[in-house]
């Protein structure tokens, strides 16, 4: 086994707009690989045939899925932030739920500082971690 990468199936043609989303609110972070669909192959021409990125050096690969499916994603596999500062989660917790949805808003849970999780536009779902 040469490595584990979490992988992201985008069913609304959003893969790239979502890359260029969170790589642009998390430092250190990149998109290293796309590949599109071209003329006459199995998915619209253009969209994400398969993408790598990073975030904070974590390696994810997303798509465009061409597949309408009875599923998304869902809150029970979210991403897991651990922030340094207050300002920071609470900085990209406001910006990752703009037009999102929050399941556990802004708080102290006890467990951390502060503690957040939603979902976001795309339907991802991110926790924000400042601990203790």
């Amino acid at each position: 086994m040469n490595k584990v990468t979490p992988f992201l199936m985008f069913q609304n043609r959003n893969a790239e707009e979502a890359m260029n989303f969170y790589t642009s609110l998390i430092e250190d972070s990149a998109i290293t690989n796309i590949v599109r669909y071209g003329a006459n192959e199995s998915g619209d021409e253009g969209t994400v045939m398969q993408a790598t990125f990073t975030l904070k050096g974590q390696e994810f690969m997303c798509i465009d899925s061409n597949v309408k499916h009875q599923f998304d994603f869902t809150p029970s596999f979210s991403i897991f932030l651990t922030c340094d500062t207050e300002e920071e989660l609470e900085t990209i917790y406001e910006k990752l739920n703009e037009g999102g949805q929050a399941l556990m808003p802004l708080g102290d849970y006890g467990f951390s500082k502060k503690f957040g999780w939603l979902n976001d536009r795309y339907g991802v779902s991110w926790q924000l971690n400042l601990p203790k």
